[in-house]
């Protein structure tokens, strides 16, 4: 039975992670090696469980967790995220400047659903997250690439010359994915300026904010008096609380903007996830501490992922952060290649630099982006010394 696709969907990439699955089922596996999974920038673990537990109170005793809720989230929850927001970033946020979204991909797909047309552009930092590309891809917007320069920061004088009257919105991640790269406060603030004078959107992508490895508010954007005419800031509890599965994430921004983005959350899932919600506010409430043990443990991961690379030599340490380690690889193969080859030879899952990048960019081809978050300190090692085995 034949079907028709749309070319637009047909020109979408296949999600990454999927191809990597895919990888895994066709690929013979060393014997003697387990498989060290770094494919993915998701927690494997469940939630803690005392959270846990919370949610099969909910469950059992809330019956409106079996509900339809308000479109844009919570109240309860929507004004949690306002009041911590408002002291960790020293700025001045209501609950009506918050949106819950199932997950923040939807949060990020909201808001480019509000701010862009068919042929409008948005300009992604390349390496990009790649389903921000596809996302773009799917609205027939185009997304432009800014590369990135010395640190993999990108440059916001670079990004004027790519703005035209069809630029909608330029987007930041930090932490980075895939690069771990953490941008300095006056980096944020130059793409701010660049953006109120351009009378478009900054979308600023904090998914990984909680695993930052320096301390205070990582910017000052929100201390801006007029901050919501400019930004749009996305979060997403997955990581933080291990809610992966319940897809919980955030939007903070106008409230104009937020009565467009009730239309598309109204129109694709109604509601957020009703348990997702209630378990990010009591984790909100509750968890301060354990996230600090979870933040403590990941930066130990990434101080290994540091010495481990340093003593690996022929691998070149691009960006570091997060969940992230960004490297060059010393291969004249592609690197879409040598991630086959790696993982049948070493049982290493890791995806290549050409699932970040354009494809008319060689810069993708030399890069490789490791998740390192789900491994610990004496498996990173055992990581890189698998990698000093390999030889395509």
């Amino acid at each position: 039975m034949s079907f028709t696709v749309s070319k637009t969907m047909a020109r979408t990439q296949r999600p990454p992670i999927m191809q990597a699955q895919a990888w895994l089922r066709e690929t013979t596996l060393p014997a003697d090696l387990p498989l060290l999974n770094v494919s993915q920038a998701a927690p494997v673990a469940p939630p803690p469980e005392p959270l846990r537990a919370a949610m099969a109170r909910f469950v059992m005793e809330d019956p409106d967790t079996h509900l339809y809720g308000p479109d844009l989230g919570l109240p309860a929850l929507r004004a949690e995220i306002a009041a911590q927001w408002s002291r960790d970033y020293g700025g001045d946020i209501d609950a009506d400047h918050v949106a819950i979204t199932a997950g923040c991909n939807q949060a990020f797909a909201a808001a480019i659903a509000t701010l862009a047309e068919t042929g409008d552009q948005i300009i992604l930092p390349t390496p990009w997250y790649f389903n921000h590309k596809m996302w773009c891809d799917l609205s027939g917007v185009t997304a432009v690439p800014l590369p990135c320069g010395e640190g993999l920061i990108p440059d916001q004088a670079q990004a004027a010359r790519l703005i035209t009257h069809k630029t909608r919105a330029i987007v930041l991640v930090t932490p980075n994915n895939p690069c771990g790269t953490e941008y300095p406060a006056g980096v944020l603030d130059a793409f701010y300026d660049l953006a109120q004078a351009h009378g478009i959107a900054l979308i600023v992508d904090e998914t990984y904010r909680d695993f930052d490895a320096r301390e205070g508010r990582p910017h000052d954007l929100f201390t801006r008096p007029d901050w919501a005419d400019t930004l749009i800031h996305l979060y997403s509890f997955s990581k933080t609380y291990r809610l992966t599965g319940h897809r919980v994430g955030a939007m903070v921004c106008s409230p104009d903007r937020l009565i467009e983005v009730e239309k598309f959350i109204d129109s694709v899932t109604i509601c957020p996830p009703q348990l997702g919600q209630r378990a990010a506010l009591w984790g909100l409430q509750n968890l301060s501490d354990w996230c600090a043990g979870e933040r403590a443990e990941i930066l130990t991961r990434r101080a290994q992922v540091a010495s481990s690379a340093a003593a690996q030599g022929d691998w070149t340490l691009l960006g570091l952060g997060a969940y992230f380690a960004y490297m060059q690889h010393p291969f004249d193969d592609p690197s879409d290649e040598v991630a086959r080859a790696i993982l049948e030879q070493t049982g290493i899952l890791m995806l290549p630099g050409t699932m970040f990048t354009p494809a008319s960019d060689p810069q993708g081809k030399r890069q490789m982006r490791i998740a390192f978050a789900n491994i610990d300190a004496p498996t990173i090692t055992q990581m890189f010394d698998r990698l000093a085995t390999f030889a395509p």
